[in-house]
């Protein structure tokens, strides 16, 4: 292979380093000589991070840890479960000018909602409609083709009834809205069972599970109970039988089967972690199952041939490793094909249904392995072999999608994941229409970390000349409003609203333009964002660990020429590769060792445009954020704190409007600190000591920290973990210290608010949606709209508008203008 690369190299006249990170994730020869030098260097800069899924979930994990570093078993659901109860016992109508009560109808949550909804709601659901986010399940009604659910991992269960068109939450009051996966009752269309949690990479992954969902109607949803023990807390892929008398679990512990008609009793038949489950298409005695993929263990396939009870390990002449995805041949069911994470990615076939595979060649069309999963087949792996006259076609997906017409021994790739007008990245599910014949009806979906796509022909789909493969593909967004975001800015008087999302970029929006109308101004995984108060066109974000840019057009126009980035990275042509600046033109915290985290803090001050602070393992300043940007130099960075004793990277950074020497900092391990000198050229600093002395100190990820634009001395701290004191107040600048928790539920803080006129009135955006308080924390109520089940991860003020990030349902607003001033009836206690 390293005689491939350079030969490859030399070809195409670029470096070794180009040539073998590009083909070891799924990049044929000409896929790399079709880059545009724009595409090549956004492409390297995001493949110097290779592994990103597991990052991404080792830093959600962290901030839900306790102080003894664990997460509680079955942690979020005690924590909805509190929720309702809190719900049930609301006495008002309105907390803190916010909706409460009772629950309200799915459609009051759509982005767009139906015309014949013409009910008044407070909260509007922003989007984005056009974005989608990622989706693991899709299911069609076998007789109503037009009617589709779709399973959010973050975003609950989503319905259309007009062929993806337009899409609604299907309740989004769920107790858990990441779900897995989809399987509907054959003998029943209105019967339909949703796995939650993913277990993906081998442990509990970004999204924590809440066991099966049923519904008997095609729209409420409820936990079955006899699944809500922690055994059920990944339940990674569902299968049910051509007869619907048997239900299968694929779970992170293992294979559950239940075959009693109210899914009370169940038995564990298969002890072995496992991702994959598919009943035979015809026969419900025959069903076969794939491995997790758990770090280490070699990968596996099972087949059964008395509907599930018992499980045989398939024979194949070499090992296996990694997550195995199986699927059966419908024109030959007795072939079954599987996709291996083994070496980037590899097809095996079986044609005794399941007990015994050989390997296929899993070539591109140069003759070279097609690596077709990249290195992340643990987290974005599917295969298909749908086609009714066909058995040798054969889809496969990873990163991107790629076609083989003889049986997985050549595959040509069909998708470009940098191109917006192809399918988006990281491939999770693939589904016929229940039409499909392979001649009349070609169509089929698929559902990856963009939401949803169609191929109306599979067989011709991506058959562009060269890439990037576009030809063919649709996207079916359209309001599906289920975008991961980390943060959330606004410019009020422009009405431009920016963030960051998950695989999804940095985005902007202007609120008069729709909800459907949202622009990426940088892509890859975005994280904190921030608008210059004083011109909406300079807009900052960040991409991973720290890697902040940069745009000063409003985002109208691409990087063609790599020069955003403002902590130091600059593309250097005759190196082939990213370079930093020399000091001080770079924060050194975001060079690549990942000395900061995953998503890390900036902010912008509030008291001056032109300075930021950015928190790696140190904290670092520039007081010229808007200065120009070349290749030798730019913003200039200076150490104003370094960093702590346990190297622990800076969670946290808050800044007091109208003293900027006034900050304070929080930590991943649950440390504060602040400063009443921050824009010195060594500024001091000093702990903060939260809890009393005779209590053990905070060990828990320091989430937020928000100072009062009514009182500097009063400042809110939110901290993770699923335990109940997660968010305190100090109202003398830190000397001493209350719980505010005890009301909310028992999970993690990520944001808070304070309404810009009325002190008060407070606002704690949760991992389980976002809760009001008219006495400055003392009691909470949780809205009944808006941001339902679902983790808020900013808060920020448009004017009086409140502005919510969540991650798996978009952004919602909320006019919060009435509030009468503080003082005033029903303006909540003064203290």
């Amino acid at each position: 292979m390293p005689d491939e690369f350079e030969r490859l190299a030399k070809k195409l006249k670029r470096s070794v380093d180009e040539v073998r990170v590009f083909r070891q994730r799924g990049f044929t020869g000409k896929s790399i000589e079709a880059l545009q030098d724009q595409d090549l260097q956004n492409a390297m800069r995001r493949l110097e991070y290779p592994d990103m899924p597991r990052a991404r979930r080792a830093f959600r994990v962290a901030q839900g840890r306790n102080d003894d570093g664990q997460i509680p078993r079955q942690a979020l659901a005690h924590a909805l479960r509190e929720l309702d109860g809190l719900r049930f016992r609301a006495r008002q109508t309105s907390v803190a000018g916010m909706p409460t009560g009772g629950i309200v109808q799915p459609s009051d949550l759509a982005i767009v909602p139906p015309v014949a909804n013409l009910g008044a709601r407070r909260w509007e659901a922003l989007g984005p409609g056009n974005v989608g986010g990622r989706t693991r399940s899709i299911l069609f009604h076998p007789t109503n083709h037009d009617t589709i659910w779709v399973a959010s991992a973050g975003g609950g269960v989503w319905r259309s009834d007009d062929a993806g068109m337009a899409w609604t939450p299907a309740d989004d009051f769920m107790a858990n809205l990441a779900i897995t996966s989809l399987v509907m009752d054959p003998r029943n269309a209105d019967i339909i069972y949703a796995g939650t949690g993913e277990g993906f990479g081998g442990v509990e992954g970004t999204t924590r599970g809440g066991g099966i969902f049923r519904t008997v109607d095609g729209n409420q949803w409820a936990q079955i109970p006899s699944t809500s023990a922690d055994q059920f807390r990944t339940v990674n892929r569902l299968a049910i039988s051509a007869d619907g008398a048997v239900l299968l679990a694929a779970t992170s512990q293992g294979i559950w089967r239940s075959e009693d008609p109210q899914r009370t009793l169940w038995t564990m038949v298969l002890p072995d972690a496992t991702g994959d489950v598919k009943f035979h298409p015809g026969d419900p005695r025959h069903a076969v199952a794939g491995s997790l993929g758990v770090i280490g263990s070699s990968g596996a396939a099972w087949c059964s041939t008395d509907g599930g009870a018992t499980w045989t390990k398939a024979e194949h002449a070499d090992p296996w490793s990694g997550r195995v995805e199986l699927c059966y041949a419908r024109a030959k069911p007795d072939t079954v094909y599987a996709s291996v994470e083994i070496r980037n990615g590899e097809i095996w076939r079986s044609l005794d249904g399941g007990m015994t595979f050989a390997r296929r060649r899993s070539l591109n069309n140069e003759n070279q392995p097609s690596f077709f999963l990249g290195d992340q087949g643990w987290y974005g792996n599917v295969i298909w072999a749908g086609d009714a006259n066909d058995a040798d076609l054969v889809l496969v997906g990873g990163v991107n999608l790629w076609r083989s017409t003889d049986g997985g021994d050549t595959l040509v790739d069909i998708s470009t994941w940098q191109s917006d007008a192809s399918a988006h990245a990281d491939q999770h599910a693939i589904v016929s229409h229940p039409a499909y014949d392979g001649v009349q009806n070609t169509t089929v979906l698929f559902g990856n970390d963009g939401g949803i796509y169609r191929a109306k022909n599979v067989k011709t789909v991506g058959n562009n000349a060269k890439p990037p493969k576009v030809a063919g593909w649709e996207k079916l967004s359209n309001g599906y409003g289920v975008t991961q975001f980390y943060s959330a800015s606004s410019h009020a008087g422009d009405g431009v609203i920016a963030g960051g999302a998950q695989d999804n970029g940095s985005l902007l929006h202007h609120t008069g333009n729709g909800n459907t109308d949202w622009a990426r101004f940088f892509g890859g995984d975005g994280g904190y964002c921030a608008i210059d108060p004083t011109n909406s066109d300079i807009v900052y974000g960040e991409y991973v660990f720290l890697n902040i840019h940069r745009v000063t057009d409003g985002g109208r126009t691409p990087d063609i020429l790599g020069d955003r980035y403002i902590s130091g990275q600059v593309w250097n042509p005759a190196q082939r590769k990213w370079v930093f600046k020399p000091k001080p033109f770079q924060i050194p915290d975001a060079r690549g060792d990942r000395n900061a985290l995953f998503i890390a803090p900036f902010v912008l001050d509030p008291n001056n445009p032109n300075r930021i602070l950015a928190g790696g393992l140190s904290l670092w300043r520039t007081d010229d954020a808007r200065t120009a940007n070349t290749p030798t130099t730019g913003p200039r960075w200076a150490e104003i704190k370094k960093p702590a004793n346990n190297m622990s990277p800076i969670s946290a950074i808050a800044i007091t409007n109208g003293n900027p020497d006034r900050v304070w900092i929080g930590h991943k391990s649950g440390e504060v600190w602040r400063s009443v000198n921050a824009t010195a050229s060594a500024p001091d600093w000093s702990p903060v000591s939260i809890q009393p002395p005779s209590a053990a100190p905070i060990r828990r990820f320091c989430q937020c920290i928000l100072v009062s634009s009514h009182d500097p001395d009063v400042v809110l701290i939110g901290f993770g973990g699923f335990t109940r004191e997660n968010l305190w107040l100090t109202r003398d600048g830190g000397t001493s210290w209350t719980s505010l928790g005890g009301g909310l539920p028992a999970a993690p803080v990520r944001a808070m608010a304070i309404h810009p006129r009325q002190p008060d009135w407070f606002y704690a955006g949760t991992e389980v949606g976002i809760f009001g308080s008219e006495d400055r924390g003392q009691t909470w109520s949780p809205t009944n709209e808006g941001p339902a089940n679902v983790s808020v991860e900013d808060l920020c003020w448009m004017g009086e508008v409140l502005v919510c990030a969540t991650y798996g349902r978009g952004m919602f607003s909320i006019d919060l203008a009435q509030a009468p001033a503080a003082g005033q009836p029903g303006a909540g206690a003064i203290s």
